[in-house]
């Protein structure tokens, strides 16, 4: 458990809470004492609150009736309702990215592959499946498409429920040079400005990693 006697802020705090539920540190479907994170992370019951509000609304904790908090747990349904969802959205997104997209942030995007590249074989594949933020290359596709209500529905609702299961799921099905290729593909789509291959390549390749859970799940 995360110790820390320093005084933060609830935006501090909603950080970690995210951070500490998506690399499991709260297991899923564990319980959420608010004395406890209180104590745990020195602050008062109000930035607590606030911040696990925040936490909620990303879907991460959810009330349960006579239970209280407790950290979500990913179904199968949950995880395919995600995937689609994600499939239609940054579909548009990679659509949209052809049209607004900067040559700066197409450099950024070549720069993160290659880095990938260079490293898959040493990690494998761990950190091409763990980044996050500026480090994500579906993030960074989202945040290029220039649209506010992609981003809002993308990288702040559901962004976080998909590295939580990245971060969590076993990679013994791992497929990260495919994924990798995939990656390439859908950036030399946007590079072309084809707004309809860049779409059409990137929900092929959600729906790819939408099946490759499903096979996870159902054989555990």
């Amino acid at each position: 458990m995360i110790e820390n006697k320093d005084p933060i802020k609830s935006d501090n705090l909603t950080a970690r809470l995210i951070e500490a539920i998506v690399n499991g540190e709260y297991p899923p479907g564990s319980k959420i004492s608010e004395p406890e994170l209180a104590r745990v992370f020195d602050v008062s019951r109000g930035p607590l609150r606030e911040a696990m509000m925040r936490v909620e609304s990303l879907n991460l904790v959810e009330r349960v009736p006579h239970v209280g908090a407790r950290v979500v747990t990913l179904s199968l349904d949950k995880l395919v309702e995600i995937y689609a969802v994600r499939e239609a959205l940054e579909g548009m997104a990679a659509n949209l990215a052809c049209k607004y997209i900067t040559d700066a942030e197409i450099t950024v995007l070549e720069d993160l592959l290659n880095r990938h590249q260079s490293h898959i074989e040493q990690v494998d594949g761990a950190s091409y499946f763990y980044q996050q933020g500026d480090f994500d290359f579906h993030y960074l596709i989202i945040q290029a498409s220039k649209n506010h209500q992609l981003i809002a529905l993308l990288c702040d609702q559901l962004y976080h429920l998909v590295r939580m299961y990245r971060y969590q799921s076993p990679r013994s099905h791992a497929r990260p040079e495919k994924a990798l290729y995939e990656h390439f593909a859908i950036l030399n789509a946007i590079k072309a400005r084809d707004p309809e291959l860049a779409e059409m390549l990137m929900r092929r390749h959600i729906k790819n990693s939408r099946l490759l859970i499903e096979n996870e799940l159902l054989e555990e």
